[in-house]
């Protein structure tokens, strides 16, 4: 149960309940799992990975659904932020600042432990038999890493049921006819249990092998990091993992924070020089944000197996004096 003290505006349109019943026919049905939450609610279909408006409007009443609005700093985001305005019925939690990503061993962006996400995400009133509705801002390809890094976290958490609203906390406002609530939500509690897979995930050891082997390494940050020109601030060194190809996340999402087609994504991997198949490969930028970028256009958009996130990425490859650095501008003089 979601209890808040949202007052929201004039509400739904008359057709909600309508539109609650005649679900798209494609996509995937997700019944319920098990885990406390959403009891007697109808089971959701989801078209994917992506959602749009129209999709969040027609599903937002029913109680299998969970709308998690990750606003942040990046996009201008707060809990003071979402308070002035949300789309009615979201559960709110500061990417930033909330416990998504931790330190460790001085590595900011690492994921956390087990059993802190899965109070984390209990605490916001998801359980394992909620289909979870990320809502980004929608500012840019760097404020939407903030989505499809949680995206990602639930996905390594055991749990396939969660979409990204396309777009944004802006898509949905795009539209001054959508109801917007305010104040804040006071999400009941419930049990949310994780079955981690370790497989999603890549460590510097997996990228050293990777690396040896001629395997497929993906640097998602922009092109002057990857050149050697510009370097994160908590990088020891600039350059990227020699071998890695760069696909930057600018190129991922639109102006508007949408992301690009399929068709779009797989252009920009063949440009890059990345294959057509199911290979493995592994994603990776400064500290597993902007990678999740990567990973989503490669996992979920275009559908493809054995993707890996390395959440470490150059912040965790530069502090190691014996991993080696490709510095490309050098190759350009």
């Amino acid at each position: 149960m979601l209890q808040s003290t949202s007052q929201e505006a004039t509400g739904f349109p008359a057709g909600r309940v309508a539109a609650l019943a005649v679900l798209l026919l494609v996509g995937f049905v997700l019944q319920p799992q098990a885990g406390a939450g959403a009891a007697g609610a109808e089971a959701v279909e989801a078209p994917g990975p992506l959602v749009d408006v129209a999709w969040v409007k027609a599903n937002a009443a029913n109680d299998a659904v969970r709308l998690l609005d990750i606003r942040n700093k990046i996009g201008g985001g707060s809990a003071a932020v979402f308070a002035q305005g949300h789309i009615p019925g979201s559960v709110y939690s500061d990417y930033l600042q909330d416990g998504w990503r931790t330190k460790r061993e001085g590595v900011p962006g690492q994921l956390p432990s087990v059993a802190s996400l899965e109070a984390l995400i209990g605490g916001l009133g998801i359980g394992n038999d909620h289909h979870v509705v990320i809502v980004a801002a929608g500012a840019s390809a760097l404020e939407m890493g903030s989505a499809t890094r949680v995206y990602w976290t639930f996905k390594v958490l055991g749990h396939d049921a969660v979409s990204i609203l396309d777009g944004g906390y802006r898509a949905y406002t795009a539209d001054q006819a959508n109801p917007v609530a305010t104040g804040r939500s006071l999400p009941e509690a419930v049990i949310f249990a994780a079955q981690f897979r370790p497989e999603m995930v890549a460590d510097r050891d997996d990228v050293a092998a990777a690396m040896q082997s001629g395997g497929t390494l993906i640097d998602n940050r922009p092109t002057a990091q990857y050149l050697g020109q510009s370097s994160h601030p908590a990088a020891q060194r600039p350059g990227t993992i020699p071998g890695a190809v760069s696909v930057p996340e600018s190129q991922l999402t639109d102006a508007k924070g949408r992301f690009v087609s399929s068709t779009r994504v797989a252009a920009l991997l063949e440009a890059a020089g990345v294959g057509a198949g199911d290979e493995e490969a592994i994603t990776f930028c400064n500290t597993g944000h902007w990678a999740s970028l990567g990973w989503f256009a490669q996992s979920e958009i275009l559908g493809r197996k054995n993707v890996r996130l390395y959440d470490g990425s150059m912040v965790d490859w530069t502090a190691q004096t014996d991993l080696p650095i490709e510095v490309e501008v050098a190759k350009t003089q």
